[in-house]
């Protein structure tokens, strides 16, 4: 069997499951992350080895049950970084990536800083730098790859980032320490006002929180509601808006005055994300499109 011949054997079967393109693209995934071989090299017909052959077929069988590609190969690319995945933490998409660019880019402006050196004063009564340090917060973390980017990106920010399950924690662990990346991990349930007071103020706030109810799990693809963690899909019973509520609750008492509160969401759910903030009393809100033309993200300011 040559590279060429690999790809076919993959991309045929997979067309039962998959359009032309998505089995191509998986096909291209399967080459260059397991076997090493670059989509401009595959016309080449580099010849696999008998052990390479029998993982070919191992990972056809695997991705013909629907699991997504990035599972069975065990990592992903986000943000030009390698991440872990395994069914304990999502998928990190494409659209999440322009939410940690839109945090990267809201860092710099003044208002942000200003929130941090307001509070430098309190900090610098604890055993920390005088320095104010913006302090950054990811809700639902999974893999650790929206903290994770965001201090690869900005190294002097302090970043924390929480999440209910262990499970997910230890991927995120792993994955901070594979990319070089100083995270604080907290395991708290955000839905449990209770377990807010461990934790500090934040200048800036991010979350991808679960808003898929039970009434929309099938419409679902396959490899999703068969393979990602439903902790991390679904908002629990028919309220899509139920980490929203809780998360924005969270941020009038941790978030300081000045900093602001991030959302990604369905565009199904911008304009309900909108008017709930606008409720609690945020402001200068923006919802910003992906690059699919779809609403997708929210910016709210506190004060």
């Amino acid at each position: 069997m040559t590279s060429f011949q690999a790809l076919k054997h993959i991309v045929q079967p997979l067309l039962d499951i998959y359009s032309p393109g998505e089995a191509v693209s998986i096909a291209a995934i399967v080459l260059e992350d397991a076997f090493q071989i670059k989509p401009k090299s595959i016309g080449d017909e580099i010849p696999f080895t008998k052990e390479q052959q029998k993982r070919l077929s191992s990972i056809v069988g695997r991705l013909l049950t629907n699991e997504p590609v990035q599972y069975v190969i065990g990592h992903t690319i986000f943000y030009g970084l390698k991440f872990k995945v395994n069914p304990h933490v999502l998928i990190p998409r494409q659209e999440t990536e322009e939410l940690v660019a839109w945090v990267v880019e809201t860092v710099r402006q003044p208002a942000v800083r200003q929130s941090a050196v307001r509070q430098s004063a309190v900090r610098q009564s604890a055993v920390r730098s005088p320095q104010s340090v913006v302090r950054i917060l990811d809700i639902g973390t999974g893999s650790g790859c929206i903290p994770i980017a965001i201090k690869k990106k900005r190294p002097e920010l302090e970043v924390h980032a929480l999440d209910i399950s262990p499970e997910a924690l230890e991927v995120a662990r792993e994955n901070a320490a594979a990319n070089g990346a100083e995270v604080l991990f907290h395991q708290v349930d955000i839905l449990d006002k209770k377990t807010w007071e461990a934790l500090p103020m934040f200048d800036l706030i991010v979350s991808n929180p679960p808003y898929i109810t039970e009434a929309e799990k099938g419409i679902l693809p396959k490899n999703v509601v068969e393979y990602e963690p439903h902790l991390a899909l679904f908002s629990g019973g028919n309220d899509a808006q139920r980490f929203v509520k809780k998360i924005a609750g969270f941020a009038l008492l941790h978030l300081n005055p000045g900093g602001f509160l991030f959302f990604e969401t369905n565009e199904f759910y911008a304009v309900g994300t909108r008017k709930i903030l606008e409720k609690k009393g945020f402001t200068e809100m923006e919802l910003r499109k992906d690059l699919n033309g779809k609403d997708r993200m929210i910016r709210a300011k506190l004060g």
